[in-house]
């Protein structure tokens, strides 16, 4: 079970490890394709012994409560992107000899001939809205198309369904990009890379390779951010076909082979007859939603991937024009008093919340949750010019303080140590008090959510309806 097409899955062992949102779909796929099927599963829960259920009905076998072991006869694991390198099942595989794939790395082999071509997108943040950017893109082109990955449809279905796609939008973690050795994507983009997930990946060294594992055989282009030195390193690292060219993107002015901002407006110098002299305009930066610097950027790899692919310009504004991008990313919720109130939960690491305070230029800061290791003195050093005064809440909310007090220290901190549902309502009535108008209460946690929250949405939501009664 090397590289290439498996073509006969009929009784060939598979493990697949881990039910869940990739695991389920994997071991339903292979079963269908004739192979016997074990799921191994960590977890014993009310909700694995439902998906194990489900399974075993179709003749599966599921072990619950040990993820460990490798069971009698395994040729080849599946398993989902979150389970870590380390774990005893994949040394026990090692030594046996048996592959390890991931679900992408399944789809990718399940491929049918003259399948569609795959756009792929990975980085530390904005990959979600940057893939639904670009397939807004490829369907304002007329192509079939879907964002697919961790968004949307699942890779699996997308591959294997009876619906036929021109081109698809991937999206990519670093997890699944671990496991998946044989993936070429037609173009791939990697946004930006910023310390996350470094528990699972051991160093940053290997987060890194594994997001530049995205660029392995690229036919046509490597996207990489100007003002991200580290994804530029990673496209000269990679062993990409003939003829495939870098392609930079820029919030300033692009030189050759580069997409930028000139004058309101996002152009093309990469993908255009005599790129020394000319440039082609795809958009104006009033048609990104919202235009936030960062956004801006997101946009612009959006752009390069389907210019790659070969979309006319007037697709790429119709195609930013037509994108709503998901909640809690940058979302204006209300203006009360004049201070406008800003949901970004999503920003839940110090990178995507250094963005998101850049965008705005006197904030109330909303801030804290789970760490997750993550260090904030870089983050408060570079937005204290902003802060008009910033409101803590959640576990590890001393650490945030504690940069305040040494990077802002004239800065008003108020520290919130409840953490009941009242919490939040009682973040935005402080940050009410510390605000003046023209200021933006932006809850840009920095943090993950799950000390308070189930997750970024419900907490995005908690802070709208506190808005809302504010403004009631």
């Amino acid at each position: 079970m090397g590289s290439g097409q498996v073509t006969d899955w009929q009784g060939k062992h598979v493990t697949v490890a881990g039910l869940g949102v990739s695991g389920v779909p994997a071991a339903k796929a292979l079963h269908g394709l004739g192979a016997k099927v074990t799921v191994v599963n960590d977890g014993d829960d009310a909700r694995a012994r439902e998906q194990a259920a489900e399974l075993e009905a179709l003749g599966v076998t599921v072990r619950l409560g040990d993820g460990d072991t490798l069971p009698d006869s395994t040729e080849l694991i599946v398993t989902a992107p979150g389970w870590k390198p380390d774990k005893p099942l994949f040394a026990a595989a090692d030594a046996a000899g048996v592959p390890v794939w991931g679900d992408v790395e399944l789809a990718w082999r399940l491929r049918k001939p003259g399948a569609a071509d795959w756009l792929a997108v990975t980085g530390t943040n904005g990959k979600t809205t940057t893939v639904q950017m670009l397939a807004s893109i490829l369907e304002a082109a007329g192509l079939r198309t879907a964002g697919v990955g961790n968004i949307g449809v699942s890779l699996l279905d997308a591959v294997l369904g009876d619906e036929e796609y021109d081109v698809l939008a991937v999206e990519l973690s670093s997890y699944q990009l671990h496991w998946a050795p044989s993936l070429r994507a037609h173009s791939a983009a990697v946004l930006n890379l910023a310390p996350d997930h470094l528990d699972w990946h051991g160093s940053m060294e290997a987060y890194a390779k594994d997001k530049g594992r995205i660029y392995e055989g690229n036919r046509v282009a490597c996207v990489y951010n100007t003002a991200d030195k580290a994804t530029e390193d990673l496209v000269r690292e990679a062993d990409v076909e003939e003829g495939c060219r870098a392609i930079g993107f820029t919030l300033g002015t692009p030189g050759p082979s580069q997409l930028g901002v000139v004058e309101g407006l996002l152009v093309d110098r990469a993908f255009v007859e005599n790129r020394q002299k000319n440039a082609q305009e795809l958009a104006e930066v009033a048609d990104v939603k919202p235009a936030a610097p960062h956004n801006v950027a997101n946009a612009l790899a959006a752009a390069a991937l389907a210019r790659a692919y070969g979309v006319p310009a007037n697709a790429v504004r119709d195609g930013l024009r037509n994108f709503t991008p998901d909640a809690h990313r940058i979302a204006h919720v209300a203006d009360v008093d004049g201070v406008a109130y800003v949901d970004d939960s999503k920003a839940t690491n110090t990178h995507a919340t250094q963005a998101s305070l850049a965008a705005y230029d006197s904030v109330v800061w909303i801030a804290g949750g789970l760490a997750k290791g993550a260090t904030f003195d870089e983050l408060v050093a570079g937005a204290a010019g902003r802060l008009r005064g910033a409101v803590l809440i959640g576990r590890d909310r001393a650490l945030i303080r504690e940069a305040l007090a040494r990077h802002a220290p004239e800065v008003p901190v108020v520290d919130l140590e409840r953490t009941d549902t009242g919490a939040m309502l009682q973040a935005v009535q402080e940050a009410r008090r510390l605000a003046r108008p023209g200021d933006t209460v932006l809850l840009a946690p920095a943090c993950a959510s799950m000390d308070m929250f189930a997750n970024y949405n419900k907490r995005g939501d908690a802070f709208a309806q506190a808005v809302r009664e504010l403004g009631a």
